[in-house]
C-alpha cells in the first residue's frame, strides 16, 4: 500500500484521476490476439484491411486489460485494490498500433453499505483515450471500497 492510498471516506463525488500512458505496438496486438482473441482483424495488417476495421485493431479485451493496468499502477489508488462489482463497457473506436493510451476517471457516486458500514461502493465513469483524444473505451464501473481500519 502506498502513502497516498485512499479509503472509502477519502473519495467524493466529482473526484477525478488521470493515469500515466501505455503505448501499444502492432506486435503486442498480434501477440495478445494469438493467445486470447484470434480473429483476422487482430492478427495481421494485411488480413485486417478487408474487414470492418479496415486495418489492424486491438481486441477490446486487450484495451480493457491495458485500462486495468493503468488504473492499478497510476490511476485510482484505492487502499485495498480495485475490486470490481459491476461494469458497463463500450469500445466506440478501435484501438490501433501506435496508440498511446491513458485513462481519465471521475467518481459519480459514493455509497456506504447499510448492511456492513466498513465498506461501500464507488461508482466511476472512465474513458480510455489515445494521444489524439479519441475514446477507445468507455466504462461505468461500480467498485467495492473499504473504510480505513480503526
Amino acid at each position: 500500500m502506498t502513502d497516498n492510498a485512499l479509503w472509502l471516506d477519502d473519495i467524493g463525488v466529482g473526484d477525478r484521476f488521470t493515469t500515466g500512458t501505455y503505448e501499444l505496438t502492432a506486435e503486442a496486438i498480434v501477440a495478445f490476439a494469438s493467445d486470447w482473441d484470434p480473429q483476422p482483424f487482430h492478427l495481421a495488417e494485411d488480413t485486417a484491411q478487408g474487414t470492418f476495421f479496415q486495418g489492424l485493431a486491438a481486441s477490446g479485451w486487450q484495451t480493457a486489460a491495458i485500462t486495468m493496468r493503468l488504473l492499478v499502477t497510476s490511476g485510482l489508488p484505492l487502499a485495498t485494490g480495485i475490486i470490481g462489482a459491476s461494469i458497463d463497457l463500450t469500445w466506440p473506436t478501435p484501438t490501433r498500433p501506435g496508440d498511446r493510451l491513458h485513462v481519465e476517471l471521475e467518481v459519480t457516486a459514493v455509497r456506504r453499505s447499510t448492511s456492513d458500514p466498513s465498506r461501500g461502493f464507488i461508482t466511476t465513469a472512465y474513458d480510455t483515450l489515445n494521444q489524439h483524444g479519441d475514446i477507445r473505451q468507455h466504462a461505468t464501473g461500480r467498485l467495492l471500497a473499504f473504510t480505513k481500519p480503526a
